[in-house]
């Protein structure tokens, strides 16, 4: 069956992303989890040796109600740096001097709201693959604080993001949801927690209040940390704080028990302002348990100690005298139960340490063998003497200093415990990434055998579909994968998301896999035939590699061997912004350039568009604060742009609303060559100025520079060198890879700009925040391609050169993506999995799904050419 380069091309990109996407299930693993059904359960009771213990029932609380104060974004340097000194002393003052308990509490990647969430209230390692589920929470089904107290009877309300509302959408009695992705408000998001406080404070009929706050996470995202609206917001913070607290100490006169304020962030921001990987600045939150019972001594000074995460699930069990999730991981935050009684304190250590062999015996099957689970049986038969000895006689120091020994005994049990178990964090679906790892190769592979064809003067070649399918050969392997599927998928202890499918679908696949490697084989085959037929009668041929050809190979195998170089990735270079006086003036010289590179072959309604809505670019930045009009003061009130942003989005319409028009004609009139290259080009023309809107204003110089750099190589490099198809398309995707990270994207999740989806928005709206976020950050590949067609459409005798350029930027895609999808497979167990080379897959996915539009968009052309 003969196929144009660009069809067939097109189709393996189309199947590889459906490879990848198997892989990317199979990779992002199921975290460590109680396969046991939420159920009532009986503590365990407290260890005895010879006597019988009358404390076999939970613990009762510590605490008679529990504030959860959580500030997004909340880094430790914010509350004990500089600033917390400087913008919350009511909070530093009760961090040096007053009743409260300070710790750096680390997060794990991926650092974004949902998965830190998860956390805190289960205290288990959230998947990686909750950065995507991100955008929509379902459900919490895992064993967590918030369900237990629910069941023990606690009236809880919330107020803040609608995370919370997601996840626990039938636990609140009371509760007022805010949108945490309109990143643009920073003010009425907070407010709308805030306004409840009076009211619920003076209540009397709850006993857990959870407080969201969006508004600083907010500021870094538009602003960055250094940002003066920082100070301001946690000035705000450390009012609403002092509000909780006084209130609180006020209701404790009439009470048994203290309260209990939490002060935490879920995650913490980096120096660009985003968050989502593993720089110190996004992992460390700050954490402070405020409460009269943690009174402090004259003189009892009290540092930051570091803690993880997770450690909050059972240390708030513990307080509110809940049974600790099943599925946490973490350990009892000591200094909590420090000034109890020491039995007190060992029987919360036995309950935590208890709870964490269990989990250890559910993941591990050599759990006996395991050095926590060992201590742990130390320490129980240990404690169960101390109780024997304890009955007997009650207020010996022997007594105190055996009590000391098990304690130290739990503690290091805890530690290796958790050790454990945080290694065994996730567990790999190893079917589904093999499947997936096997049809991308198959893709490689039959791109790799088909470059001499595809990139032939023709642009075709004979893609062996049918012949492969009626082989035996065919239903031979159908057959051994089948068999495969069933041994697998029978004999699997984990579950596999492939045997998860109906027949038909893993029928399906199995058949693609067949398919796909007959196919290879017959190709192999031929290519050997053809090659003996030659080899009789070879043909003189004077063809070498060209210096541009040598270092194309070369970059596409450094690019390979540079994915295998964790510090390289870590270490990658981010730009920064400049003063706001010096950033005006670079900003209108960048965007005068723009007009004047862009403008001269677009037509005159085109062109004034093109004026209006770049001049309406720089009126949005001066209202939202970036850059300043030459009469305007620093000091002005800045606004959300909503109005200059969707002046600019007309004319951004109306550019490419002209140039479709244009290609439209084109089709209808066949000799209208002029009409077809002025119609992609103004389609290239408003994807810039859609781009210049969305960059921050530091990145519109690197704009400039992309569009400067297409216009002096395409009048003294490719055309007058005449480079051929596949050295123009190679150079292309090269320069749009290099302005990726030119535009100050890295490997880093937390360098994604999700505030350029909300330019011109007063409201969250999930289809258009997500596509302007994915079009900002992927600008620069985007806009080559763009580039890259009107190129090789500018001559009327462009034949099928969109077709072999489809073919190249496939294969050139391709080579990368196989190769690392084998690199993490064999490091899965690698100490920077997950922050360094799990969101690196992400984005090479994510290329992967623009080379396939790109693809389809160069074939769909190349069709309507071959048509005119």
């Amino acid at each position: 069956m003969r196929l144009g380069s660009g069809t067939f091309a097109a189709g393996c990109v189309v199947i590889e992303v459906l490879g990848v996407a198997l892989f990317l299930r199979g990779f992002f693993p199921t975290p460590v989890f109680s396969g046991a059904e939420r159920q009532p359960e009986s503590p365990a009771p407290e260890p005895s040796a010879g006597a019988s213990s009358n404390w076999t029932a939970l613990p009762p609380p510590l605490f008679s109600k529990v504030v959860i104060m959580l500030i997004d974004a909340l880094r430790d340097d914010f509350v004990f740096g500089s600033k917390g000194v400087k913008f919350m002393p009511y909070t530093t003052y009760l961090v040096e001097k007053g009743s409260s308990l300070s710790f750096v509490a680390e997060a794990k990647p991926p650092t974004v709201t949902m998965p830190r969430i998860k956390a805190l209230l289960t205290g288990s390692l959230p998947g990686f693959i909750d950065v995507v589920r991100n955008l929509n929470s379902p459900t919490l089904l895992e064993d967590n604080v918030i369900t237990r107290a629910k069941a023990a009877g606690k009236r809880i309300i919330f107020y803040g993001d609608e995370t919370w509302v997601k996840l626990f959408p039938k636990h609140f009695v009371e509760y007022d949801g805010t949108t945490s992705f309109f990143v643009s408000d920073y003010t009425e998001v907070d407010d709308n927690v805030t306004r409840h406080l009076d009211k619920v404070l003076k209540r009397q009929d709850w006993d857990v209040l959870i407080l969201h706050y969006l508004g600083l996470d907010h500021i870094g995202h538009v602003s960055g940390p250094s940002s003066p609206l920082i100070g301001q917001k946690l000035s705000e913070m450390d009012s609403i704080l002092m509000k909780v607290h006084t209130s609180l100490l006020s209701e404790e006169r009439d009470t048994l028990l203290p309260s209990l304020l939490v002060l935490c962030g879920d995650h913490g921001m980096s120096e660009a302002g985003g968050h989502g990987a593993s720089s110190m600045e996004e992992v460390n939150t700050a954490l402070v348990l405020i409460s009269s019972a943690f009174e402090r001594k004259p003189g009892d000074v009290r540092h930051p100690t570091h803690v993880q995460q997770t450690d909050l699930a059972a240390t708030l069990s513990i307080g509110l005298g809940l049974p600790i999730p099943k599925s946490n991981i973490g350990s009892l935050m000591f200094p909590v139960v420090e000034g109890r009684p020491m039995r007190e304190q060992l029987r919360f250590l036995h309950l935590n340490t208890v709870q964490l062999s269990k989990l250890l015996q559910e993941n591990v099957p050599s759990y006996e063998k395991e050095p926590g689970f060992e201590q742990f049986k130390v320490s129980e038969r240990s404690h169960g003497n101390w109780i024997r000895l304890y009955l007997e006689e009650n207020n010996s120091e022997v007594l105190f200093n055996l009590g000391a020994r098990v304690r130290r005994q739990y503690l290091d049990a805890l530690r290796t415990l958790r050790l454990s178990l945080s290694k065994r964090a996730a567990q790999y679906d190893v079917y589904s990434m093999a499947a997936g790892t096997v049809l991308v190769l198959e893709v490689l592979a039959l791109l790799l055998l088909s470059v001499p064809q595809a990139l032939g003067s023709r642009a075709e070649l004979d893609v062996p579909l049918l012949s492969p399918v009626c082989s035996l050969l065919f239903y031979l392997l159908l057959l051994a994968l089948a068999a495969l599927h069933v041994a697998v998928c029978t004999a699997a202890d984990s579950s596999c998301y492939l045997c998860s499918l109906p027949w038909l679908a893993a029928g399906g696949v199995m058949a693609l896999t067949a398919a796909l490697l007959c196919a290879v084989v017959s190709t192999l085959t031929r290519t050997f035939a053809g090659g003996k037929c030659l080899s009789q009668n070879p043909p003189q041929s004077t063809s070498r590699w060209s210096e541009l050809d040598l270092l194309s190979f070369l970059g596409t195998v450094g690019h390979v061997l540079s994915l295998g170089a964790s510090s390289f990735i870590e270490e990658e270079h981010q730009t920064c912004s400049d003063h706001k006086s010096e950033l005006s003036v670079l900003a209108a010289l960048s965007l005068t350039m723009i007009f004047v590179l862009v403008q001269k072959r677009c037509s005159l309604t085109s062109k004034v568009a093109m004026a209006f809505g770049l001049l309406g670019i720089y009126c949005y930045r001066a209202a939202i604060g970036n850059v300043l009009f030459p009469w305007q003061q620093d000091n002005k009130d800045i606004s959300k742009g909503i109005t200059e942003a969707r002046f600019v989005y007309v004319f951004v319409l109306g550019i490419l609303f002209t140039g479709t028009k244009d290609l439209l004609k084109s089709q209808i009139v066949a000799a209208d060559f002029t009409a077809r290259t002025v119609g992609l080009w103004e389609i290239h023309s408003g994807l810039v100025l859609l781009a210049a809107l969305l960059l921050r204003p530091h990145n519109l110089p690197v704009l400039v520079l992309s569009l400067a750099i297409q216009t002096i190589m395409t009048q003294f490099i490719w055309r007058p060198l005449r480079h051929n198809v596949t050295e123009v398309t190679v150079m292309h995707y090269w320069f749009g890879q290099a302005f990726f990270y030119f535009q100050g994207n890295s490997n880093s999740i937390a360098t994604v700009d999700i505030s350029a989806g909300f330019v011109g928005l007063d409201a969250y709206m999930e289809i258009p925040a997500v596509f302007l976020t994915a079009f900002a950050t992927y600008s620069g590949p985007v806009l080559w391609a763009s580039h890259l067609v009107n190129f090789l459409t500018s001559k009327a005798s462009s034949g099928s050169a969109l077709s072999r350029a489809c073919f190249c930027y496939a294969l050139i895609c391709s080579t990368p993506v196989s190769v690392y999808i084998v690199l993490v497979t064999s490091l899965r167990y690698h100490l920077f999995i997950w922050s360094v080379f799990s969101p690196k897959l992400l984005y090479e996915g994510m290329h992967l799904l623009i080379t396939a539009a790109v693809c389809i968009f160069f074939t769909a052309m190349d069709q309507t050419n071959t048509k005119s």
